[in-house]
């Protein structure tokens, strides 16, 4: 301790080990859990040269501890300066704190227990090398010796600028390979009790899907995109939160989250069959036997009604996608509705584009001089601002060319033919009636003839027509569904209905659109709806051909962070080599990063199965495409509050412009 701290006469700061040497059983006594790992916050004051070790179950932030235990501030004099503070403590380069957090890991698993620490900062932190470098160095020596320590960057700017330090000056662990390593990472939080069923391989899991029910907890390696509806699901194994199952699982609202060695556990335990009761919490999970119930009352979602709104499927004429505003769905369906209005916005801008950024979210009472600065305007007005966005989008989005088929176009297609409408009405009958294993049998007797029946003649030439106005010189087409029922609260219907990638010519195109309105009708899809209270009479398909961009890199955005919706700066973005699908169908485990909308920078959250990350300039197109997300969040908001985040499917094309394919509700 140096002099200046041993002069000083403050009383000790409540709730935390101040100039101690921190080895493991003052540690464990300090610790919280976080995401599976146990750790502490620390405090370094360069000023007075001692550090913090914080107890987490006293002091949940950094700052408030600073301010109160340190320089003897109120919370509400932290409040009223907190943009102020935070830059000090998180930006300023001759900052008097560093600010970080310990974790606890261990190599080798139970049996060879090797632990080791990692210090981090918090994401939003600008610290650069020679900090870093410091930071280290101070911990290391207030660290009991026995125990390795590495620093992970909590952010590409941190990455960056320790590129120069050897890793035998800073030895680094990065967060994408301890995520593929961490023994519980939550993707819904809930809780459910249900009769656990655990797979060790998709061939099982086949085997017994017909027989899985709506009371059953799923436990596989990774849980595939045909899943039925069920009570929860156990992956062994990393997925992404963006893959189609998962998102069902979190519209569903039914706890979800990876697990590493439970298929061990389960089997250990002799779990395979009984009841358990499964939650799932931001910071820990519960797998546990209960007894059976007496008595399985219906699920409340069997008796629950997902609201659509009345389509209208009188005659309504092919259009280009630009032709379309947001109103248009009940006629061409969400998808095709919100790709038009995207146009609208590319043209015209929005005043709404600075929503987001206008309401408070605690503990920030202001974002939108965060916004200036993402803009590279710092200090313009809220006015000055909305323009401004709308030029950011403008300079660095696109909006796909295509055409959208309406609702009536579909059911003109089914009312002539009399036996679909045959079949429609024994689909009717047997959904009434609940006999699902006859309405099976149906869906795939009318998929055959949806799939089969000729394309009325004037159909035909309509779309013919509009390819030849809006799409010509188009070698490949993608053809999409935009149905009435998907993207609702309570029912994403992600990954239900048909898409087709690889069309080239009218005949191909043809058969995709029947493909799309086929997939309307497939066991699954109708099963899924009816479960939600979704009539057969009231769901409609239409459909999207757009120009097929190729492309070196695509993928899936969401405008918020699925694992924490708490946490209001960052949006989740995963991304792939080749086609989309690799993200969403859950085979292939796609590149995973967090972009914070609020302060500025981006982390890689998991490499996936790719060999090494994107270069640093695809992270800051990426970068762009996180805020980009974030402004037509607040456009497309519905309420004032402009929190509901979108779910937004793009590609990286090879000048660097950012097209949007899709976009629609998170409905999770």
């Amino acid at each position: 301790m140096t002099d200046a701290a041993a002069a000083t006469d403050a009383p000790a700061p409540r709730g935390a080990a101040v100039d101690a040497l921190l080895t493991l059983p003052l540690f464990e006594q300090l610790a919280g859990v976080l995401g599976g790992h146990p750790y502490v916050k620390v405090v370094v004051d360069r000023e007075q040269e001692r550090w913090h070790v914080l107890d987490s179950a006293v002091h949940s932030f950094h700052v408030n501890y600073i301010a109160t235990e340190i320089q003897g501030l109120t919370l509400d004099q932290l409040d009223a300066d907190l943009d102020r503070f935070n830059h000090e403590v998180y930006q300023d380069p001759r900052r008097r704190f560093l600010l970080g957090v310990l974790s606890l890991h261990s190599r080798g698993g139970p049996e060879r227990d090797e632990p080791f620490m990692v210090l981090e900062t918090t994401e939003a932190d600008t610290m650069g090398a020679e900090l870093l470098v410091e930071f280290h160095a101070f911990v290391r020596a207030h660290l009991d010796p026995a125990l390795e320590l590495l620093v992970k960057p909590a952010n590409h700017g941190q990455e960056n600028a320790l590129a120069a330090v050897p890793e035998t000056v800073v030895p680094r662990a990065r967060g994408h390979a301890l995520l593929a390593t961490a023994p519980f990472v939550p993707l819904t939080l809930a809780s459910a009790t249900g009769r656990l069923r655990a797979f060790a391989s998709g061939e099982e899991y086949l085997a017994s899907r017909a027989d899985l029910t709506w009371y059953d907890i799923v436990a596989m390696p990774v849980v595939p995109d045909d899943i039925p509806r069920v009570a929860g699901l156990v992956n062994a194994r990393p997925t992404t939160p963006l893959s189609h199952t998962n998102m069902l699982a979190a519209g569903w609202g039914i706890p979800n989250a990876i697990v590493r060695g439970v298929l061990d556990t389960i089997a250990d335990e002799k779990l395979d069959g009984a009841w358990v009761r499964y939650e799932v919490t931001a910071d820990a999970f519960t797998l546990e036997r209960v007894d059976e119930p007496l008595d399985l009352a219906e699920p409340t979602w069997h008796t629950q009604r997902v609201r659509l709104d009345t389509p209208q499927v009188t005659d309504v004429p092919l259009v280009p996608l630009s032709a379309l505003r947001a109103g248009d769905r009940n006629r061409y369906g969400t998808k095709a509705a919100n790709l038009g209005e995207l146009h609208h916005v590319l043209r015209h801008g929005s005043p709404r584009l600075t929503g987001y950024y206008s309401v408070p979210r605690p503990p920030r009472a202001d974002l939108l001089g965060h916004l200036a600065a993402r803009l590279g305007r710092p200090g313009e007005s809220d006015g000055d601002l909305a323009e401004h966005a709308g030029e950011f989008l403008t300079r660095h989005v696109r909006a796909p060319a295509g055409i959208a088929v309406p609702f009536s176009v579909q059911q003109r297609f089914l009312d002539s033919s009399p036996a679909v409408q045959q079949s429609i009405g024994k689909l009717k009958m047997a959904l009434e009636l609940d006999a699902l294993d006859v309405a099976d049998s149906v869906c795939l007797q009318l998929q055959h003839l949806v799939r089969t029946l000729p394309v009325p003649e004037d159909l035909v030439r309509a779309l013919d027509a509009q390819l030849v106005e809006h799409l010509a010189g188009t070698g490949r087409f993608a053809v999409r569904s935009s149905s009435n029922a998907e993207d609702l609260p309570g029912f994403s219907a992600a990954g239900v209905y048909e898409s087709h990638t690889k069309v080239t010519d009218l005949p191909g195109l043809l058969d995709a659109v029947r493909g799309v309105w086929a997939s309307l009708l497939s066991p699954r899809s109708v099963r899924l709806r009816h479960q939600a209270g979704i009539s057969l009479d009231d769901t409609y398909m239409g459909v999207i051909v757009q120009r097929y961009e190729p492309s070196p890199i695509g993928g899936v955005m969401v405008t918020c962070n699925p694992t924490n919706r708490a946490d209001f700066r960052n949006v989740y973005l995963n991304c792939a080599h080749g086609s989309t699908a690799d993200v969403v169908d859950g085979r292939t485990l796609p590149l995973q990063y967090l972009y914070n909308t609020v302060e500025g920078g981006g982390r890689t959250v998991s490499l996936g199965t790719a060999a090494e990350d994107l270069p640093q300039e695809t992270r800051e197109h990426l970068g762009r495409l996180a805020l980009a997300g974030r402004l037509l969040q607040s456009h497309f908001a519905t309420d004032y509050t402009f929190a509901g985040p979108l779910d937004i499917e793009w590609l990286l094309a090879p000048d660097g412009s950012l097209h949007i394919l899709q976009l629609r509700p998170y409905s999770a």
